[in-house]
């Protein structure tokens, strides 16, 4: 039996337990959220676990240069938006929990990052764009 034959059923398992589970909390049956949760980390569990087997299967069998300087591209970004950013003074609540200067800045970094990358995703639509009106 194929991985795709296993990842078929696996997929039908798991939607048909969504469904009941979905089911469930429309009648207001809260006693299964902790089920829908187990459910849902399993899900994405076998996610991760498959996404790493194709892209390492993916590496090895492709260009690596070419992975490998995205990958490089991919972390220079985020240390670039981690300079930019600073451990912001004031004083944030979390949970009834003041926030680290290391957390602010932390969280700075995944906005200036996201930022840096929403914009790179822009423009990257307007020249293909260009492109192709050009041609």
């Amino acid at each position: 039996m194929g991985l795709h034959k296993i990842l078929k059923y696996a997929v039908l398992a798991l939607s048909i337990i969504g469904i009941i589970f979905a089911l469930m909390i429309i009648t207001g049956s809260n006693a299964m959220i902790d089920n829908i949760l187990y459910v849902a980390y399993a899900a994405l569990l076998i996610i991760i676990l498959l996404v790493l087997i194709y892209v390492f299967k993916g590496l090895f069998s492709g260009n690596v240069k070419k992975t490998l300087i995205s990958v490089g591209l991919f972390v220079a970004i985020f240390i670039i938006a981690y300079a930019l950013t600073g451990g912001d003074t004031m004083e944030y609540f979390y949970n009834d929990k003041l926030a680290t200067e290391g957390e602010s800045h932390m969280v700075g970094t995944g906005l200036v990052a996201f930022y840096i990358f929403a914009i790179l995703a822009v423009l990257s639509m307007v020249y293909t764009g260009i492109k192709k009106m050009t041609n």
